[in-house]
C-alpha cells in the first residue's frame, strides 16, 4: 500500500482527508506545521507529500526546498486557497509534482495523487515508458475512466460482461468514449491476446461493405486487383466492434446476421468458406428499437448484437468528472503542443463545470486544445476557451437549491440531500458549497 503525509494545520480538514484517504486503500500519517512534518519525514520514508501552501511556522515552499536539498524526490502536492499565482509556478518550479486549489475535490485529488505516484523518476524512464504504454495500448493511454457515479456503474457493468462470450451494444451520444468502452471489454476478455478490429459502419459505402467485412478475391469486381481479407478474418480468435452499426443498409444486415449466425464467411468472388470466432461489440447513437419499427434495422439483427446494453452518459451528467476531464486533457495537449500551463482559473473552471458539452468529451478535448494554444499566463482563462463556453446553463446552485439565509438552510440542505440520494458531493455542488462547510452544517442541524 503506498503512504502518505498529510501536512495541514486545520486538522478537522486533515483527519477528514486522511479518513477518506484511508478508505481508498492509503496508509495516512499527519502533521499540522513544518517542524514536525521534517521530524515525521526524518524517521519515515513516504510515497508522497500533500501538503498545504500557509502553515504555522513556514510555509509549504519550505518544506518543498527542504524535502529537495535533502536529495529526496519524494512526489510532492500542493494545496491552496489562496490562488496566488506566483506561488503556485515557484512550487512548481523547485519540483513539486502537482498542485491542487481549494476546497479540494476529492475525485480530482486522487487523480493528481495517482499522477504523481506514477510519475516516472527521469526523461529517460519517462520515454522508455511512454513509448512501450503506446505501443501496448493507445486507447489506454489517452483516456479517463472518471470517478463519478455514472462512470463507476459504466465501468463495472464492463468489468462484469467482458470476460463473458456475451455480444454487448453500446449505446450513446457521439463524443462519448464508446470505441474506448469497446476495447476495454477486449482488454479484459480472454480474447485479450488476440486481434482487436474497428469497423466505422458510418463510414461505409454500400457497395463495399462485403468486401470491408468478408474481404474478397482477385477480379471479383472492378477494381478488385488483389486479394482483400475481410475483418471478419483479421478479428478470427478476437474481438471485432462494429461502430454506428445503426447506418447499415438492410441488404448487409442480412449478410451480417448471417456470418454471425454460421460463424462462417465468404469472400465476395470465392466459392470457399471460411470458418470465424469473433466476439462481436457494436455501437450506436441511434434508437435501434425506433429503427426496427420503421422497417430500418432487422430485429433479430438487434437481438444477435444486443445481448448485453451499456449506456454511456453524457458528459453534462457526470458533474464530477468534467474538471478531471479537463486536467487530463490539458495534460495531452501540454505534450502535444511542447507547453507548460499548470492549471484552469477560477472563471474558466466555473465555465467548464457549467457548460452543457454537446460534443462530450470530443468537444472538451478540442476545445481545451485550443486553449492551451492561445492561453498567454499560467492558467487557461475563461476568455481561452472561446466564445462558446461564454453561453452555459445555469448551474443548480444559483436557483433552487442554494443557501440563501438561516431560515431555509436546513430545508434546502434536506432537499439537496434528497435529490442526489444522500450523495454529500453532489449535494455540495447543488448548494454552492463546499464538503466541508456542508458537514460543518449537517452537524449544526443535527442531519445524520
Amino acid at each position: 500500500m503506498k503512504s502518505i503525509l498529510i501536512v495541514e494545520d486545520d486538522l478537522t480538514f486533515s483527519t477528514m482527508l486522511k479518513t477518506w484517504l484511508g478508505k481508498r486503500g492509503f496508509v495516512v500519517d499527519t502533521a499540522s506545521n513544518n517542524a514536525r512534518a521534517r521530524k515525521i519525514l526524518h524517521q519515515q520514508d513516504f510515497d508522497l507529500v500533500l501538503s498545504d501552501l500557509r502553515l504555522p511556522d513556514e510555509d509549504g515552499l519550505y518544506l518543498l526546498s527542504w524535502l529537495r536539498n535533502m536529495g529526496n524526490n519524494t512526489p510532492f502536492i500542493i494545496m491552496t486557497s489562496y490562488a496566488e499565482v506566483q506561488n503556485v509556478v515557484d512550487a512548481m518550479k523547485q519540483g513539486a509534482s502537482d498542485y491542487i486549489a481549494k476546497p479540494v475535490q476529492p475525485d480530482i485529488l486522487l487523480k493528481k495523487i495517482d499522477d504523481a505516484l506514477h510519475a516516472p523518476l527521469s526523461m529517460e524512464n519517462k520515454t522508455e515508458q511512454t513509448r512501450s504504454e503506446a505501443d501496448h495500448d493507445s486507447y489506454t493511454n489517452n483516456f479517463l475512466e472518471g470517478e463519478s457515479e455514472a462512470a463507476r456503474m459504466l465501468y463495472n457493468y464492463v468489468r462484469l460482461v467482458a470476460p463473458t462470450p456475451m455480444s454487448v451494444l453500446i449505446n450513446g451520444a457521439s463524443g462519448t468514449g464508446k470505441e474506448y468502452v469497446a476495447h476495454r471489454i477486449h482488454q479484459l476478455s480472454k480474447r485479450a491476446d488476440k486481434p482487436f478490429v474497428a469497423i466505422d459502419c458510418g463510414a461505409m459505402l454500400k457497395e463495399l461493405a462485403a468486401s470491408e467485412f468478408f474481404g474478397h478475391v482477385k477480379g471479383s469486381f472492378t477494381g478488385a486487383v488483389t486479394d482483400k481479407t475481410g475483418a471478419f478474418v483479421e478479428a478470427n480468435g478476437g474481438t471485432l466492434f462494429l461502430d454506428e452499426v445503426g447506418n447499415l443498409s438492410y441488404d448487409v444486415q442480412v449478410q451480417l446476421l448471417r456470418a454471425i449466425q454460421e460463424h462462417r464467411i465468404r469472400p465476395v468472388g470465392s466459392t470457399q468458406e471460411i470458418e470465424v470466432d469473433v466476439r462481436l461489440v457494436c455501437a450506436t447513437n441511434e434508437n435501434l428499437e425506433q429503427a426496427i419499427a420503421n422497417g430500418q434495422f432487422r430485429e433479430d439483427l438487434y437481438h444477435r448484437i444486443n445481448e448485453f446494453t451499456l449506456k454511456m452518459p453524457a458528459l453534462k451528467d457526470r458533474q464530477e468528472d468534467i474538471l478531471l476531464f479537463a486536467n487530463f486533457f490539458l495534460d495531452q495537449a501540454n505534450r502535444e503542443l511542447d507547453k507548460d500551463l499548470i492549471g484552469f482559473d477560477m472563471n474558466a473552471e466555473r465555465a467548464l463545470q457549467t457548460y452543457s458539452w454537446p460534443g462530450n468529451l470530443r468537444q472538451m478535448k478540442n476545445v481545451i486544445k485550443r486553449a492551451t494554444l492561445l492561453a498567454k499566463g499560467d492558467f487557461i482563462t475563461r476568455e481561452d476557451l472561446g466564445e462558446q463556453m461564454m453561453e452555459t446553463r445555469p448551474p443548480v446552485s444559483q436557483n433552487s437549491y442554494a443557501l440563501h439565509d438561516a431560515v431555509s438552510e436546513k430545508e434546502r440542505i434536506l432537499q439537496a440531500l434528497q435529490v442526489t440520494n444522500n450523495n454529500k458531493s453532489k449535494a455540495a455542488q447543488l448548494l454552492g458549497i463546499d464538503r466541508k462547510t456542508l458537514y460543518n452544517k449537517l452537524k449544526l442541524y443535527q442531519i445524520s
